[in-house]
């Protein structure tokens, strides 16, 4: 007989969880991505599967619903995404500097996959438009909110910025990102002029104020 005829049958049941691993992880990006185009509202869990390459029922195996495949594509991207931001701020001890670098990571992500600027813009305007998603959502955003918190502190502890300015700051900080993110993440050319133009900003050597 031959090695192949040898061959012990695969067994059936639970798939091993190495596979499950794998599909799980197949399963989240290609829901991310469909998320990204079409919103929450408008994907199907039909489409999803279809997406991942399952069944319905498969996809039931590793999500219960819609809106927890939903949170667990959201759980995802904020751990790879605040990685990333943690490692970026890590690299300058400035208040200006840590922006730069948390722009910077946004536009290399952005290259490599751009779905994930796109799902991050989407997360905001479901969670304007479905209050289900809000409520799901809810301390994802929070963790996010201090996220910005903690970086304004860096301004204000380095004297950048004026304590009374803290809450000013934290929402331009907070457009920026979403700004950068969300609407300027259609080409790369696009982003990088985006991130260029912040930058400007911040070193006060884009415009050239009129004085009266």
């Amino acid at each position: 007989m031959g090695e192949r005829d040898q061959a012990a049958p695969r067994r059936r049941g639970r798939p091993p969880a190495t596979d499950s691993a794998e599909t799980r992880t197949n399963i989240l990006d290609c829901a991310r991505r469909l998320f990204a185009e079409r919103g929450y509202s408008a994907v199907t869990n039909k489409d999803l599967a279809a997406a991942a390459g399952i069944t319905t029922g498969a996809l039931y195996h590793y999500v219960e619903s819609k809106l927890d495949l939903y949170a667990a594509v959201n759980d995802d991207l904020q751990a790879r995404v605040f990685e990333r931001f943690q490692r970026a701020i890590d690299s300058s001890p400035t208040f200006v500097g840590k922006l730069e670098a948390v722009l910077d990571a946004a536009r290399e992500m952005n290259l490599e996959d751009p779905s994930l600027a796109r799902f991050v813009g989407v997360v905001w305007s479901d969670m304007r438009r479905d209050d289900e998603v809000r409520e799901r959502l809810g301390a994802a955003a929070r963790d996010r909110e201090r996220f910005f918190v903690r970086l304004v502190d860096v301004g204000v502890a380095t004297g950048e910025v004026d304590p009374d300015d803290r809450p000013v700051v934290r929402e331009l900080v907070r457009a920026l990102l979403m700004g950068v993110t969300e609407a300027s993440s259609e080409t790369p050319e696009q982003m990088q002029r985006a991130v260029d133009g912040v930058k400007g900003l911040l070193r006060g050597t884009l415009l050239r104020p009129v004085r009266p």
